[in-house]
């Protein structure tokens, strides 16, 4: 173990290496007992334009604005909006207590090792990393998948005659796979800084496409805004419709947890992370809802929206309100670059979260997926699998367009069911007053086995209940009705067969683990002792 008369000025021995001296975040990670091997290219600046720039909240409720005004219409997008925006913000404070107790790159299954018994927390924490690694990876061929189908959109706005392939959409997928693979290898400064520039065309392209939008088109009544509520697709109530319209909120705010697995890249890392997870939801939020409510007022002839040949409605209301289809094709280019700017963030964070559940021999061949390589200390392997994985993938969307949409909903589900697993298990641990103050000792702490202590971001008392009560309740809810279909009527082409793809990776894990990965996997390793 960490010894505890160890001190920040004193050397490290790691296997028989001796460290230079810890500065104050590796000093920490070592308190996990987890050697440094990543460079801390990242500030806050720069982490927080990461974490805007995975969720690009506006953006993503224009892409995905069919499937939230189909089921539950104007009023019921406006208020799951604001639902599933409360809800993400208590489920973002609950994933920022646990990143600043434990800022590893390890996320979710760290911190189900160091929360849950000790008889549960091998299997508890091997599933959870399972979970995480289906999310991420889900999510990265997903956000690669809208990016290729948002340039055929383009191209079938800017010329008439293009007939869509699926095909087609595979192969630009796997341009941007490749692009997000390059800039990741290259590794270094060039992602934070991408990322700074990123946020600033995150912030200024809200204002671009908003500002032509409300100034150029015929605005509704607000009345058929907040007061409308639309069934289209069929269901037996209109709260059941409601319920399912708001998927596409939800995955608007998809990837909450993609500081943390950048974490040990990170300086101070412990508030670095959590600022940046709260100020992205604030700032999301509020561009993601205005954008809503804006699109609201200026819908347009909303049936031929929903028959546009580009396969976007907003391409169609943008059209209408502008008549001009070259200032259409720029403000679908701007959310086009901010998806192809997501996918490098998304393949960051899945490489980095498969790298430390590699570490840890949570997956097989983890001898390979855990090296670090290059001058610039990047896990190489692991981002070229997790880009090669994201590639097969898309291989899908040439035989069935709505077996590849099901990614959606998997992301949804992997990631929100490893969410709710840490945030069960701390309120537990916080109702039980088993998490105490820092009180800065050199002690191993916030692992399996060890003492838990806050981080610097905590919220006290019963507030911080509720908060965790709450965020139970909305994943829950979330994680439910990402499993629906959406239309009643369910056909072949129509079904979610995401829960069989959920289920199925689970139970392959499983496989595993009873026939290998219990003798190997421990739960987080001690590399420092």
């Amino acid at each position: 173990m960490y010894s505890q008369g160890l001190k920040q000025e004193n050397a490290t021995e790691v296997r028989g290496i001796d460290l230079p001296p810890l500065e104050i975040d590796d000093a920490k990670l070592a308190q996990m007992g987890k050697r440094p091997v990543l460079k801390r290219n990242f500030g806050l600046w720069s982490i927080l334009g990461f974490s805007c720039t995975i969720l690009i909240t506006w953006e993503g409720i224009v892409v995905l604005f069919l499937q939230a005004y189909e089921n539950g219409g104007p009023a019921g997008a406006v208020y799951g909006f604001i639902f599933v925006w409360l809800g993400v913000a208590s489920t973002f404070a609950v994933l920022s207590e646990l990143a600043s107790m434990a800022p590893t790159s390890g996320g979710q299954y760290h911190w189900c090792s160091m929360l849950a018994s000790k008889s549960t927390m091998k299997m508890v924490s091997y599933l959870t990393g399972w979970l995480t690694v289906i999310g991420w990876q889900a999510t990265f061929a997903t956000s690669c998948y809208l990016v290729g189908t948002l340039i055929q959109g383009l191209i079938a706005l800017t010329h008439s005659n293009y007939q869509p392939q699926n095909w087609h959409g595979t192969l630009l997928f796997w341009a941007i796979a490749v692009f997000s693979l390059a800039i990741n290898l290259v590794g270094g400064n060039l992602l934070p800084r991408l990322e700074v520039f990123i946020l600033v065309l995150h912030i200024l392209g809200f204002f671009a496409i908003l500002i032509p939008l409300v100034t150029t088109a015929d605005h509704g009544s607000g009345n058929e805004v907040f007061t409308e509520f639309l069934n289209l697709g069929g269901f037996p109530s209109q709260g059941l419709s409601f319920f399912v319209g708001m998927v596409g909120c939800i995955f608007a705010f998809a990837g909450g947890d993609a500081a943390v697995h950048m974490s040990e890249e990170i300086k101070n890392a412990s508030t670095a992370v959590p600022t940046s997870i709260m100020l992205s939801v604030l700032i999301n939020g509020s561009l993601g809802f205005g954008m809503l409510i804006a699109m609201l007022f200026c819908l347009g002839d909303i049936e031929a929206a929903l028959d546009s040949p580009t396969g976007y409605p907003f391409m169609s209301i943008f059209l209408q309100a502008t008549r001009s289809v070259a200032g259409t094709a720029i403000m679908g280019s701007i959310i086009t670059t901010m998806g192809i700017s997501t996918s490098v963030g998304m393949l960051a964070t899945t490489s980095r979260q498969f790298w430390s559940f590699a570490r840890d021999r949570g997956i097989p061949g983890w001898r390979l997926w855990s090296q670090v390589r290059g001058k610039n200390a990047v896990p190489v392997y692991s981002i070229i699998l997790s880009a090669c994985v994201a590639c097969l993938l898309a291989l899908i969307n040439i035989g069935s367009s709505v077996a590849f949409n099901d990614l959606v909903a998997m992301s949804i589900s992997g990631l929100y069911l490893s969410y709710m697993t840490v945030a069960g298990l701390l309120l537990y641990r916080r109702c039980t007053g088993e998490i105490s103050s820092d009180d800065g000792s050199a002690q191993t702490v916030n692992t399996a086995g060890a003492k838990l202590v806050w981080g610097p971001f905590h919220i006290p008392g019963i507030w911080g209940v509720l908060v965790n009560i709450f965020a139970l309740i909305y994943m829950s809810i979330a994680i439910f009705f990402s499993f629906w279909p959406p239309s009643w009527l369910v056909t072949v082409d129509s079904m979610n067969f995401s829960v069989v793809g959920t289920v199925g990776v689970v139970l392959l894990s499983l496989i595993y683990y009873f026939v290998r990965a219990r003798h190997i996997y421990d739960g987080p390793r001690v590399e420092i002792r």
